[in-house]
């Protein structure tokens, strides 16, 4: 048997519907049963140099609409200490500005550079510490997922994806990356049953 890459095993396990390894659901579109999400939503993009910030207000039968976003761009010089900081004062101040229901954020990608991958989950711990100071739920989407609640396809680029959301939010210039992607993740949980963290 040829050997799978790991992201065709993890496009296999997205289309099976299971959480990487395990038999629980990662996300299950929106069924008839299901009462639309009402509320805003704080969608997260979290990377050390560059965390994308959204808050999103849903109020059915209306479509979403932004409230605001944000990139956290720390300085060049600045220090991991420095940038995980960055990444939790401004979690911190869109939860109390905005008062979001709920949290949603991207998951980790797989990464072959160990560094990479634990500067990954430092932003992510900065970004989910917060959220559970506030006492709010948290759960995470895999970027397949997002992409497919999003454009209907999990490999849509950025490009893409910022375009559909311009459409979805009726925004008449395109979001930065970073937001974007924060504000599909948002769209992809009030369109979807997610995962919370650590489940």
């Amino acid at each position: 048997m040829p050997k799978q890459t790991a992201r065709s095993l993890w496009a296999a396990r997205i289309k099976q519907g299971t959480a990487a390894g395990g038999a629980k659901p990662v996300a299950r579109p929106l069924s008839a049963s299901r009462k639309a999400f009402s509320g805003v939503v704080l969608g997260i993009d979290p990377s050390l140099r560059g965390t994308g910030i959204a808050a999103l207000l849903f109020k059915p039968p209306a479509v979403a609409r932004i409230l605001a976003s944000e990139t956290v761009r720390p300085a060049k010089e600045a220090g991991l200490p420095e940038c995980l900081g960055a990444i939790a004062g401004a979690v911190q101040r869109f939860i109390e500005t905005y008062g979001p229901e709920v949290v949603a954020i991207e998951e980790s990608i797989y990464v072959q550079n160990f560094r990479t991958a634990q500067k990954l989950g430092a932003a992510r711990g900065a970004a989910i510490g917060q959220a559970a100071l506030k006492g709010l739920p948290v759960y995470e989407y895999p970027p397949l997922r997002i992409k497919q609640a999003v454009v209907g396809y999990g490999r849509a680029s950025k490009e893409q994806v910022t375009r559909q959301m311009s459409l979805l939010l009726g925004l008449k210039e395109h979001l930065p990356f970073d937001e974007a992607d924060a504000a599909a993740t948002a769209f992809c949980h009030a369109m979807t049953l997610g995962r919370s963290v650590g489940s």
